[in-house]
């Protein structure tokens, strides 16, 4: 992250930048793993097949991480926050 982000860029930029590159390394990953345990044997298939269905994968886990996930994520992070923070000034 350090090599991407610079020190002006805001917290949305990170957390956005932070989102891409996750769901990025995660959907290579688990095209390919995946894919393995779909056919129930390791081969070379899903690694040569590899960019016919990384992108789809991608688009999914990417829409469902920034739409579902991280708004949830965030509420709950939110709400934890407040009630820490309520439990020191008590």
């Amino acid at each position: 992250m350090p090599k991407f982000v610079g020190q002006t860029d805001g917290f949305n930029a990170r957390v956005l930048l932070n989102t891409v590159l996750n769901v990025t390394i995660l959907s290579i990953c688990l095209s390919i793993i995946g894919s393995w345990v779909g056919e129930g044997k390791i081969s070379l298939k899903p690694i040569q097949n590899l960019f016919y269905i990384w992108p789809r994968n991608f688009a999914i886990a990417f829409w469902i991480e920034l739409l579902i996930a991280q708004p949830i994520a965030r509420f709950a992070m939110k709400k934890l926050h407040q009630s820490q923070r309520a439990k020191a000034n008590a």
